[in-house]
């Protein structure tokens, strides 16, 4: 190939996938500094976004160590499990809830003006250090050698969103560049809703919010441009719980909209873990993508060459 211009090179390179890529790295020394540099990992990566229909896979993770990492590509029929270490943990250390320190949210991004800085967030209650009525936030900022595509499920637009605990539910945003707080909006739904049938989420790089009633869980995506929310899908509870005895006790959580029109939505219960579930608002009812004895927390990504 080395009658092919090097920018024609790039552009062929771009559109491979990361394991042929991790070979290819080999091929030659300017191959290596190719595939290793931050520009073209990352727009290897946005074009693997745009070409695969932004359908990731999906990575179960266990909270055991005697369990290993999984991960399913949509449409297989069976998972690949990857070998982790067993952490060994030591006694002398008591768990951070056995310290009687109250509720904590941690959050982890990317701010999106300089492109390169990662900071994870720790919000907790004030209330043990003598602040009454008060959170403190806590911001690390990460050094720009650090990489990855990590999305949270409150990641969106460069910011990470919370709900408010008072009385009129509202959605808080943090500016990971401009480190500021504000209130974007009220939650789409009644006030005093019970903390585990709200489920705050990122679908399609959109803020959406996920509300489980009685009889149905409603998924609600919010338009930053004019500040309104929209209804994007409605699961029946009542027939998904009775098919796959999937629990009621907190709302399911969505993962990501599939099959490039972003028409069906891929999501779990986060209870008993045992179903991955698709959604198709033209079909009823909802049908399993993949079913195990525990699949733990499952996130959805897509490979990339970036990493942490």
């Amino acid at each position: 190939m080395e009658w092919l211009h090097q920018d024609v090179v790039k552009l062929i390179l771009e559109r491979l996938p990361v394991k042929s890529l991790l070979r290819f790295k080999s091929v030659s020394k300017q191959w290596k500094s190719t595939i290793e540099s931050r520009s073209f990992q990352e727009r290897q990566w946005k074009k693997q976004r745009q070409e695969s229909g932004g359908d990731p896979d999906v990575l179960m993770v266990s909270a055991s160590t005697d369990e290993s990492l999984r991960t399913l590509v949509l449409g297989s029929s069976s998972s690949v499990k990857i070998p982790t270490p067993r952490i060994r943990r030591r006694q002398q250390h008591k768990s951070y809830f056995k310290t009687d320190h109250g509720l904590f949210k941690l959050g982890f991004g990317k701010e999106i003006i300089v492109g390169t800085t990662y900071k994870p967030v720790w919000l907790y209650n004030s209330s043990e250090i003598g602040l009454d009525n008060a959170t403190t936030c806590e911001v690390l900022t990460l050094s720009p050698m650090l990489g990855g595509m990590l999305l949270l499920c409150s990641l969106s637009d460069g910011s990470l969103h919370w709900f408010t605990d008072c009385e009129e539910t509202k959605i808080c945003s943090f500016d990971l560049h401009t480190e500021a707080f504000q209130v974007i909006s009220k939650a789409p739904f009644a006030a005093n809703s019970h903390p585990y049938a709200i489920v705050l989420c990122n679908l399609d790089n959109r803020l959406c919010v996920s509300q489980m009633n009685l009889y149905n869980q409603v998924i609600w995506s919010f338009n930053s441009g004019n500040k309104t929310w929209h209804k994007i899908f409605s699961i029946d509870l009542v027939m998904t719980c009775i098919l796959y005895d999937c629990p009621t006790l907190c709302a399911f959580r969505p993962l990501a909209l599939l099959d490039g029109k972003k028409k069906n939505l891929l999501f779990y219960d986060s209870v008993k873990s045992q179903y991955l579930l698709i959604h198709d608002p033209e079909t009823d009812p909802d049908h399993f993508t993949f079913t195990a004895e525990y699949m733990g927390f499952v996130v959805c990504y897509i490979q990339s060459l970036i990493s942490i």
